[in-house]
């Protein structure tokens, strides 16, 4: 389930980002984190696992004029190669009535097998 992160999840939060490699430093980390706190058009959400009650993913997400941009995106590892990012992916299409999403470029080739994977079935 889909959860939009708030101040009360920030050590939750932040915990799931530092598995982004890039976000390894806890100043890089309160970095991204403010610069989801300071803009309206940036989100956090977070995946709650139905199972244990736990939020085991997380997803940001820049809102622009044209289609909502993934920016990060990271998924506990004992969670991992279950689908939860897929999930994530097919629920902020969903929230935010779109067609079609964008990535980062270090995202664009993640979004892009999200994409095709209605051919591979």
């Amino acid at each position: 389930m889909l959860a939009e992160c708030t101040e009360s999840h920030k050590k939750i939060a932040m915990g799931l980002l530092s598995y982004i490699p890039d976000y390894k430093d806890i100043d890089r980390l309160t970095q991204l984190w403010n610069s989801y706190q300071d803009k309206d058009n940036r989100k956090l959400f977070l995946w709650k696992d139905e199972e244990t009650d736990n939020f085991v993913a997380i997803i940001g997400v820049e809102l622009t004029e044209y289609t909502p941009v993934i920016r990060q995106l990271a998924v506990s590892p004992s969670f991992r190669s279950e689908g939860i990012a897929h999930l994530m992916l097919d629920e902020i299409q969903k929230k935010y009535h779109q067609d079609t999403l964008s990535a980062t470029l270090e995202l664009s080739q993640f979004l892009s097998h999200w994409e095709g994977k209605d051919s591979d079935d």
